[in-house]
C-alpha cells in the first residue's frame, strides 16, 4: 500500500539502498532539489529510475519551482523565472497584465516540468509580505494585500493546472508574519486570532478549493501556544479545515527543518496525528527517511480520496499561446528589481 510520505534522494544517482527504500516503502511521492540535478539526461534518468523502483502509476514527482530565490531547475536546463515580487510590481501598474503574466509563466513552467515527468509543484506561495517579518518570505510573496495575493496566486495555480501540474499552495495558514526562518528555528507569532483571520489566513480561505496545500512550521500562540501549525490538531481542525475550509490534500512542510524537534519518527507521527494527510521529508538522509516511514500509516480513507483527487489533475494540457507567454515572461523579468 501507498505510504503517507513524500521523500527525497541524496544525490544525482539512485543508490541501491534508495531503490530498495522506494520499492519497499512505496511512498506517495518523490521531491527533488538542486543536489539531484546535474544535467538534463541525468535528471530525467533519475526520475525514471525512481518511478520504476516504485512501480505504481499514482506516484507524485514534486519540486519547488516558485521562481526567484526558490527555483530548483535553472539554466541551462530550465528557464529563469521571476520572483513573486516581480509580479507584484507589475500588478501595481496593471493588475490585469500581472494576472495574465502570472498565468502564462505558470503555464510555461508546467510544460517544462511535465517534460521531465514532474507532476506537482510546491507553489504558489499565498503568504502575505509583512513589514518587519523575517526575509524568508519577503519577495516570495505576491504582495501585502489579501486581494492582490489571492488574484496572483490564483492565476499561478490555474496556470499550473492548465498544464497538468498540481499546485501546492503554501504555507497554510500563513507564514508571512514569522520573525524567524523555520528552516533553522521555530517562529512564534503572537498576533491575535481575529487579526490573523483578517490578514494571514484570508488568502488561504479564498484559495481553499485548490487541490493541495502545505502547512507551516509556525506557532500561532493565540490559538495553540504549544505546537506549530503543522503538528497542532487545534490549528489543523479549527483553522485549516474549519475556518479556512480547506478540505483537499494536506501535506506537512519538511520534517527535517529545525523548527521541529524530537526523533524523526515522532515528527512524522505528529504531523499525521495533527491532521495532515502526508508527511514530507526532504533532505535525502536515508536513515531519517526510514524513520519517517515508520511513523506514517498507509494512505487510506479520506486521505486516499484527497490524494486521488489531486492526482486526477495531472496530465491535462489545455492549449495556449506559447509565443505570447514567452513575451510576458520576458516583460516581467525585464521589470524585476535586480538582487544586490
Amino acid at each position: 500500500m501507498t505510504a503517507s510520505l513524500i521523500a527525497g534522494l541524496s544525490g544525482v544517482m539512485l543508490s541501491e539502498d534508495e531503490r530498495s527504500f522506494y520499492r519497499d516503502v512505496q511512498p506517495a511521492g518523490l521531491i527533488l532539489f538542486r543536489r539531484n540535478i546535474f544535467d538534463r539526461a541525468q535528471f530525467a534518468r533519475l526520475i525514471d529510475e525512481t518511478r520504476d523502483a516504485v512501480g505504481r502509476e499514482d506516484f507524485l514527482i514534486l519540486i519547488d519551482q516558485e521562481g526567484g530565490r526558490v527555483q530548483r531547475l535553472r539554466p541551462p536546463i530550465a528557464r529563469t523565472l521571476p520572483s513573486a515580487a516581480a509580479f507584484a510590481d507589475v500588478y501595481a501598474e496593471d493588475p490585469e497584465l500581472a494576472k495574465e503574466s502570472a498565468f502564462a509563466v505558470a503555464r510555461l513552467t508546467a510544460e517544462e516540468l511535465r517534460n521531465y515527468g514532474i507532476t506537482m509543484n510546491c507553489a504558489p506561495v499565498a503568504d502575505l509580505a509583512i513589514a518587519g517579518a523575517h526575509e524568508i518570505i519577503s519577495d516570495r510573496a505576491y504582495g501585502t494585500s489579501v486581494p492582490q495575493v489571492v488574484a496572483l496566486a490564483r492565476a499561478v495555480a490555474e496556470g499550473y493546472l492548465a498544464g497538468g501540474v498540481v499546485p501546492v499552495v503554501k504555507h497554510i495558514p500563513g507564514h508571512g508574519r514569522a520573525t524567524a526562518d523555520s528552516h533553522f528555528g521555530l517562529p512564534i507569532i503572537p498576533t491575535r486570532h481575529s487579526k490573523l483571520s483578517e490578514t494571514d489566513f484570508a488568502p488561504f480561505k479564498a484559495l481553499a478549493d485548490l487541490p493541495a496545500a502545505m502547512t507551516a512550521h509556525v506557532v500561532y500562540s493565540a490559538i495553540d501556544a504549544d505546537n506549530p501549525a503543522s503538528t497542532s490538531d487545534i490549528v489543523t481542525r479549527d483553522v485549516i479545515r474549519g475556518e479556512i475550509g480547506f478540505d483537499n490534500l494536506l501535506m506537512s512542510d519538511d520534517l527535517s527543518m529545525k523548527a521541529l524537534n524530537g526523533p524523526m519518527r515522532a515528527r512524522a507521527e505528529a504531523v499525521i496525528a495533527a491532521g495532515s494527510d502526508i508527511a514530507l521529508h526532504c533532505n535525502g538522509d536515508l536513515a531519517e527517511m526510514r524513520a519517517a516511514a515508520e511513523g506514517v500509516p498507509p494512505l487510506a480513507g479520506r486521505a486516499a480520496e484527497e490524494f486521488a483527487a489531486a492526482f486526477a489533475c495531472i496530465g491535462r494540457s489545455e492549449p495556449y499561446d506559447k509565443g505570447r507567454a514567452l513575451q510576458l515572461l520576458a516583460g516581467v523579468l525585464g521589470a524585476q528589481t535586480p538582487i544586490v
